[in-house]
Parts: structure tokens; sequence; C-alpha cells
């Protein structure tokens, strides 16, 4: 399922993609979006990220998914509005898990604040704004947060591949 058309995708007024995860209204850079799709059946990795959820097939490409509602601390039960984004991301294709998508609206750069700092310090909460769509508070996802999640476990997977075993001639 392709979500939206040719025509919302290159309307320079509508540069996020807004979504769910539980009650809060994220949204991501409408040009890190490749697709939205169904969730598809997942083959889990072990020894990763808490909220990588494993690795699916679209297509004929192997794409990890990050499950974005236990990153948030949000409830992770699939519903029928439960989606996948899919992103370019970490130099590939990466699927986030979301309660629902809200679509495209745009945000301008002066509509963009910055983060607030909760006292301990800045943690990487892996929120890089925060804007508002139709009077709601939206946190705009840090790309960078599925990069700095998904990298490691990438690395990890390919270490743990056997090196392919040449055969000495004559045998």
């Amino acid at each position: 399922m392709r979500h939206g058309t040719a025509r919302s995708r290159l309307d320079p007024h509508k540069n996020l993609v807004g979504f769910m995860v539980g009650s809060v209204q994220y949204a991501i850079d409408i040009w890190r979006v490749r697709e939205i799709v169904q969730p598809l059946p997942l083959t889990p990795l072990p020894y990763t990220h808490v909220a990588i959820v494993g690795v699916a097939d679209h297509r004929g490409e192997v794409v990890p998914v990050v499950d974005l509602r236990k990153q948030f601390g949000e409830p992770t039960e699939v519903g029928r509005k439960t989606k996948w984004i899919l992103l370019n991301a970490a130099s590939r294709v990466v699927g986030i898990v979301v309660d629902s998508v809200t679509g495209p609206f745009g945000a301008s750069d002066d509509q963009m604040r910055p983060p607030p700092t909760l006292g301990g310090g800045e943690a990487r909460r892996g929120i890089l704004a925060v804007t508002t769509h139709q009077n709601q508070m939206v946190f705009v996802v840090d790309p960078l947060l599925i990069e700095e999640i998904i990298h490691p476990a990438l690395e990890q997977v390919l270490q743990s591949v056997p090196p392919p075993r040449v055969l000495e001639p004559g045998r």
C-alpha cells in the first residue's frame, strides 16, 4: 500500500508525515519516508536493542524493523491501525512500527521549536523538534535515533554471518 500521491510527496508545504505512538503525536521528515505498509511477518534477531523487533522480507529486501512504541515506552499491542513506515535511514531501508499514521502535513522552520530539556542533563531522547498540527503538540523524531538503534544491530548481524567456505582444489 503506497501512502499518498506523487503530488503530496512533492508538495513543499507537506514536509512531515504524522503518526501516533500511544496517545502521542509524532512526525518524521517526509523525504525520509519511502512507503507505508501493513505489518509483515517478522524474523526476530537475538541480542539486539530492545526496540529492534526483527527483520522482514519486503519485496525481496531484508528490512530491519524498529518498534518506536518500545523505544518511547508505550504499549506494544498490534491493532488494526498499526502500520510500518519504511524509511531511508542508516544507508538502507528501515521499518518503524507505529500505532497509526495521521498523514502528511507542513511545518515551516519557524514553527519548529527545540525539544524541552528535562532535569539531569540532556539525555538523547530522539526528538529533533516540537511543532503543532491541528492544535496538537507533535514531536518530530530525529532520524539519527533510528540510525543509532539500527547501526550496532546491523554490525552484529554482519559479524555473526560465517565467512564463505573456500574449497581447496581437488576436494
